[in-house]
């Protein structure tokens, strides 16, 4: 019997839709993002743009709304019909990305296959074909998926327990994340979260990378993605902002244009070496009063004028005591150089900061961090900053590889509204301050060396 128009197009749509679910094939780190479904509650797949990250968790969507998986299959099984929630930034980025990848456009051509798509409500919301609600066919029933917008606000994602919560993007408010969070945790499911980090190390990155148990990071770049051809890769990076490129094409978190140092940090990162006798050495320290105490150690090759972040140590509530210990391990005669708040006077003993240091052995200077010896006290800071930016833009300053905790505060440091927004940055402000005193470095000899306990007015700047 001949079919009309509407039958024959359903027919074709059955056709596709099935022909891209079973057909889907995960590279590697995607399938390792699947199986990581079993044992983790909260999971992330942070990766570069184009790397076939939705596409990951539209499949992980569709096994559990519809109960089918492919043979062998090593993730979270759901053995029941789910009741599934789909994230999206705004309404338009539902539609045209979740929305498309699980039903296509026109609805039946996506990932979950045509025959299992039972009934779809669309939503009012100012823009055209946004789905609400699709019911699903599963093997033992019906499963819904619920599609939600952070523009609702996180007040609108309480009530209901869904078996499972995909969120595509960072939402800007991370009472989002905690508000599915908890409704996970009353059904026992699963959340996962998949975004390129375009705002930088924000909340929701700091919340994956303490490595509760129970969560999950899966990382991707374009050396991942086979399907992008080095011809692909080169014209799409050369049409990226310099401070983009990291987060489009490693998944590295950036903080966009507010950046304070917008150059890849591939250029300033190197693998450890062992530093020539001649080079001299300072250590940078910023005082843990009200943030961790946190401490950098710098190699200047006098020669080339260029400068080695080769060490460096952050703890938070601690005593100056501890940091002391920990800072002469990395060597007793290297000079520490630090910021002007440390001559501050205690009101009961009269001490200050830095005595403490030096009565615990650390080879304090004895002036604290300035770019012109005559001028102590607090010191503006976009000096040292152009100053760095200038350095690793020139191929004149580096950073041992192996420092993972630097390079976070690197990615994070940035300025909004046009101010450097001090947070998290205590490693980078202690390399700030050994720079600004490097001319006070020594090299590393064999004999005692004389602690700086007294006013050094009198050093050649």
């Amino acid at each position: 019997m001949e079919l009309n128009r509407e039958e024959a197009l359903k027919e074709v749509y059955r056709r596709i839709s099935g022909r891209k679910f079973f057909r889907w094939e995960p590279y590697r780190w995607q399938q390792q993002f699947l199986d990581a479904t079993l044992d983790n509650e909260e999971l992330m797949l942070r990766a570069a743009n184009r790397v076939g990250k939705t596409a990951t968790a539209a499949y992980l969507a569709t096994c559990w709304a519809t109960g089918k998986y492919p043979e062998g299959w090593q993730g979270k099984r759901y053995r029941k019909s789910t009741l599934g929630w789909v994230v999206s930034i705004t309404n338009e980025t539902s539609r045209d990305i979740c929305q498309k990848e699980l039903l296509g456009d026109p609805v039946g051509t996506g990932l979950i296959p045509a025959d299992d798509i039972r009934k779809v409500s669309y939503r009012q919301a100012g823009v055209s074909n946004v789905v609400d609600m699709v019911r699903v066919k599963h093997k033992t029933g019906e499963s819904q998926i619920m599609f939600k917008t952070a523009e609702q606000t996180w007040r609108k994602f309480q009530g209901t327990a869904p078996d499972w919560i995909w969120i595509d993007e960072e939402p800007d408010d991370f009472r989002i994340y905690t508000e599915c969070l908890t409704r996970i945790i009353t059904s026992k499911g699963r959340l996962f979260v998949t975004f390129t980090p375009l705002l930088g190390e924000t909340d929701l990155v700091r919340h994956f990378e303490d490595g509760k148990k129970g969560t999950y990071v899966q990382t991707a770049t374009w050396d991942d993605a086979k399907h992008l051809s080095e011809e692909d890769k080169s014209r799409f990076i050369s049409s990226y902002p310099e401070y983009e490129r990291d987060a489009r094409t490693r998944g590295v978190p950036m903080m966009g244009e507010g950046r304070v140092f917008p150059v890849d940090e591939g250029s300033i990162s190197v693998p450890a070496f062992e530093i020539p006798s001649h080079w001299t050495r300072i250590c940078g320290i910023d005082f843990g009063i009200s943030h961790p105490g946190a401490a950098a150690w710098i190699a200047w090759d006098r020669d080339s004028d260029t400068l080695y972040v080769y060490d460096a140590y952050k703890r938070a509530n601690e005593t100056p005591i501890y940091h002391a210990d920990a800072i002469k391990k990395r060597g007793e005669w290297v000079p520490v150089a630090f910021p002007h708040d440390g001559l501050n006077r205690e009101k009961s003993g009269g001490k200050t900061l830095r005595d403490h240091y030096a009565d615990a052995g650390v080879n304090m200077l004895g002036i604290s961090a300035r770019y012109d010896k005559d001028k102590g006290g607090a010191q503006p800071i976009e000096p040292i900053v152009m100053e760095m930016l200038e350095r690793m833009k020139t191929g004149r300053f580096y950073v041992f590889s192996h420092l993972s905790e630097w390079f976070a505060e690197f990615r994070n440091l940035h300025r909004k509204e046009g101010r450097l927004v001090a947070v998290r940055d205590d490693m980078v402000k202690a390399t700030m301050y050994g720079i600004m005193m490097k001319r006070y470095g020594t090299t590393d000899v064999p004999m005692r060396v004389e602690r700086y306990t007294r006013p050094v007015m009198s050093m050649r700047a």
